[in-house]
Formats: C-alpha cells, sequence, structure tokens
C-alpha cells in the first residue's frame, strides 16, 4: 500500500500550528509530494496535551488509520507512539521522542508516563517507524530517546547539532518522507 496521507501532531504548547517551528512549512512541503495529502490542525488542550484528548482527536478529526503517517513531535512523538499500542497505521516518524515525564508536572498530567511502554504492540501495529533525535536536545536527555530507538527498532537519524527540533525549516523531513514513499 503506498503512502497517500500524513498528519503532523505537534509539541504541545505549539498554540497556532501553521506559525509554530517547522509544522507549517512541512505541511506545504509535504503537499507538493505527488500523491500525498498532509493534514495539520490546532490540537485541543494544546499546552497540557492530555492523551485522554489528543488520542480521541487524531482518531476522529485528523482520522489517524491504517494509510496514515503520523509525524510526531514531541508530545506529539509520545502522543503518537500511545495511539500506535492500539491502533494500526501505516508509519510514524518520531520526532524528539521520549519516555518519561522527566519529573515535569505537565508531562505528568498528559497522562501518556503513566504506565509502561507496550513496545511490540506499537511495532506489530506500525509498517514502518522513523525517528529524529538530537544528542544536544536541551529537553530530552539523549538516553530516552535513544530507549524509543531501542525498543521500536527505529531507523534513527541522529544528530547532534538539531535541538529540539525547533527550527522553521526541517528538509531532513521530507527527505525521508521521499524515501519512504519510495519504498511504500
Amino acid at each position: 500500500m503506498p503512502l497517500k496521507r500524513a498528519v503532523i501532531v505537534p509539541g504541545n504548547g505549539a498554540g497556532d500550528v501553521e506559525r509554530c517551528n517547522w509544522y507549517g512549512w512541512a505541511n506545504k512541503r509535504i503537499n507538493e509530494i505527488p500523491d500525498v495529502s498532509c493534514a495539520l490542525k490546532n490540537m485541543p488542550d494544546p499546552v497540557t496535551a492530555r492523551e485522554s484528548i489528543w488520542l480521541p482527536f487524531m482518531e476522529q478529526d485528523l482520522r489517524c488509520d491504517e494509510e496514515t503517517l503520523i509525524i510526531g513531535h514531541s508530545s506529539g512523538a509520545a502522543a503518537a507512539m500511545r495511539y500506535a499500542e492500539t491502533h494500526r497505521v501505516f508509519a510514524i516518524i518520531l520526532v524528539g521522542a521520549y519516555t518519561s515525564h522527566l519529573g515535569d508536572e505537565n508531562e505528568r498530567e498528559s497522562g501518556y508516563f503513566s504506565r509502561p511502554w507496550e513496545w511490540e504492540k506499537i511495532r506489530t501495529n506500525v509498517k514502518h517507524i522513523l525517528q529524529f533525535g538530537s544528542t544536544d536536545d536541551p529537553f530530552l536527555p539523549w538516553a530516552e530517546q535513544r530507549e524509543v530507538a531501542d525498543n521500536l527498532k527505529t531507523d534513527l537519524y541522529k544528530y547532534t547539532d538539531h535541538g529540539h527540533f525547533q527550527n522553521t525549516a526541517f528538509p531532513e523531513l521530507i527527505d525521508a518522507i521521499r524515501k519512504l514513499k519510495a519504498k511504500s
């Protein structure tokens, strides 16, 4: 089944997603790829990013399904992983993924980190898993990013100078999506 649809799930605190980080830029570039459409919407509960609100939104409003590539950044990566525990999706691209609340109260309240990760279910439900991480991320320890890669056996794009991936452009992401489309 070829890649036809992508959805960008932003990190918490994104506000107007079209103007935040690389989200709007990537949405435009993905929609320029022949036969691929991309959805980007402002998320409900954008600050706490509660799992109980975001996962139903991903299913009902963003229509994430077996034909969808979910691109999740930060809290969006946590949401993509939890979503894939119980839903089949075409692929997930995790950007700045992590495994714990990191001692942060807001992350604790999100609900993503209240139980063990079901790595095997994620691997079973997702055909392709890619991950972008940077050793100089000021928010996420490299050990947690590496834990995601090891447990999900991701294709890991490791950087030393991309921080938390908050730039206004992300050409490496578009290249990875083009390669994924070529393989599908």
